[in-house]
């Protein structure tokens, strides 16, 4: 199963388990609430896809990676209790609470929410002592004599032993008490996730060339080589700061993250190769609805790589305008209904309308940092979140020094003020229309109705920016070419296609050398 079926079947999951019916009882009771067991290579995105469940959810969750616990601290410190036996009094062992169940306790306490995900990852590498411990919370749902509380569902995490010495089995009778899943890599999935973070454009078309680097774990004399999702996009996220920088980008930097020294010095020359295009095509300039002849006859005449990467690095910066778009168009909504929720508090209020804006920003700032703190609050939620917090704030300090303190004027001015947040909205969709439009205009006068337009339209399909955007704008352009099309089908034609040529080179170097 891909990462994102398997998204959706613990989503379903958590639905289902905390489902009750007319008189308030669960629908499947605690008891026959299966724990839900994860098993995959490490760096496939696991720990992500239970965040995004918690989130979307609308849950809590508190994790642990269950390695970095001993016994004490997962069952709870002996205490000596008195206790009365027939008519005989006793010195019993018994235990703290679990620090694992005190935290559910707390993270109840600090949402207010009564429901949630306890995700306890590398389960099944945990030491000899607390391996009982692991088996004993998966059949019975406690942690030492703590019981987890009801509405927690359970999910686990785990590494095949191929990937990791100190992996334990489960015995059958563990099996029997759970739902394992099992999750392998998927580059169309996980590009469509790549797309939603804005990972760097030379690694999505660079991956899109060589999809088997995309994922590789190899035993050699050396040691384990290898390279994750997970180690792309953090290279992504540091390639980012030093083009900012204007820091280098080496293949001693990529080993860092990419750790099989073949596979990260073939990115290291395509993300050189990567920056040539965009200088040479001048990818910018193309999107602003300048190009020249010469760049449309290299373009047509280069190697599939090579068309592939110009695509990519259309693709990469269409996906920052419409990224940005997306943004802005949630901001101002935002914006839009905390400014309304104002002007309900003015008429009566005891406070100055800059006081009450103050006090609006404030709320927004804690309930923020809550949602961070819990790990419900996504990056474009933080973006929308904190943009709108500085502009209440900066309208309150307007308020303050322009002296309007009468609930009317003061509305009239913020409104007016307000204006012109529709306007930046218009101006950036207005952008990325016609760098869309532009972007077309060269396509098709590269390639016409080719395998590259069918490559190029596909992506813009399967990017939720894009895809988001033009059916809330639409694109003439995109339309026309798209219809009557079976686009993925074609693009995996074409993916086997290149395949074939790229070998058929390969095997003429060598015969040439």
């Amino acid at each position: 199963m891909n990462i994102k079926s398997a998204k959706e079947e613990i989503k379903n999951t958590v639905r289902a388990y905390l489902a009750r019916d007319d008189i308030g009882n669960f629908r499947i009771s605690p008891i026959r609430q299966r724990p839900l067991l994860l098993m995959g290579p490490p760096g496939v995105g696991k720990t992500q896809i239970i965040e995004q469940v918690a989130q979307e959810c609308g849950v809590a969750l508190v994790a642990y990676t269950i390695t970095h616990h001993t016994r004490q601290s997962a069952v709870g410190l002996p205490f000596i209790k008195e206790k009365t036996y027939a008519g005989r009094t006793r010195s019993v062992t018994e235990y703290t609470m679990s620090e694992i169940i005190a935290s559910v306790y707390d993270k109840m306490e600090a949402t207010g929410l009564k429901e949630g995900i306890l995700f306890i990852d590398e389960i099944n590498c945990v030491s000899e002592t607390l391996a009982p411990t692991m088996l004993q919370f998966l059949q019975g749902k406690t942690f030492g004599n703590q019981k987890v509380p009801e509405g927690w569902i359970i999910v686990a995490a785990g590494n095949p032993p191929e990937y990791n010495r100190s992996v334990r089995e489960f015995d059958v009778v563990t099996l029997d008490r759970i739902r394992r899943i099992d999750v392998e890599p998927d580059f169309a999935v996980w590009k469509e996730y790549a797309y939603r973070k804005s990972i760097h454009g030379a690694i999505i078309s660079y991956l899109e060339i060589r999809r088997e680097n995309f994922y590789r774990m190899e035993t050699t004399p050396d040691g384990i080589l290898f390279a994750t999702p997970r180690g792309w996009e953090d290279l992504s996220e540091m390639i980012r700061v030093c083009e900012q920088l204007e820091l280098p980008v080496g293949q001693e930097l990529v080993l860092q993250y990419i750790q099989n020294p073949a596979v990260a010095k073939d990115f290291a020359n395509y993300y050189e190769l990567y920056k040539k295009y965009r200088n040479d095509y001048r990818v910018d300039e193309i999107l602003d609805g300048h190009f020249s002849d010469e760049a449309v006859t290299k373009l047509r005449l280069a190697p599939f790589d090579e068309k592939l990467s110009v695509i990519g690095l259309l693709l990469s910066r269409l996906n920052d305008q419409f990224r940005q778009s997306y943004r802005i168009d949630q901001y101002t909504e935002e914006l839009f209904g905390k400014l309304r929720e104002w002007k309900e508090m003015l008429p009566g209020a005891m406070e100055a309308p800059d006081v009450l804006l103050q006090r609006l920003a404030q709320q927004m700032t804690d309930q923020l940092e809550l949602r961070k703190e819990n790990r419900q609050a996504g990056s474009e939620e933080e973006w929308v979140q904190l943009r709108c917090i500085r502009k209440l704030e900066s309208y309150a300090k307007a308020l303050q020094i322009n002296e309007k303190r009468e609930p009317d004027e003061a509305f009239a001015y913020v409104k007016e003020q307000f204006a012109q947040e529709p306007e930046l909205r218009k101006k950036e969709i207005s952008a990325a229309s016609a760098a869309l439009d532009h972007a077309f205009t060269f396509m098709a006068t590269a390639f016409g109705e080719s395998q590259e337009m069918v490559v190029f339209v596909t992506e813009l399909t399967v990017n939720f920016y894009s895809s988001k955007f033009i059916a809330d704008n639409g694109c003439d352009q995109y339309y026309v070419y798209n219809r009557g099309l079976l686009f993925a089908e074609r693009q995996q034609g074409i993916m086997k296609e290149i395949d074939t040529l790229r070998a058929q080179e390969n095997v003429d170097m060598l015969q040439e050398q």
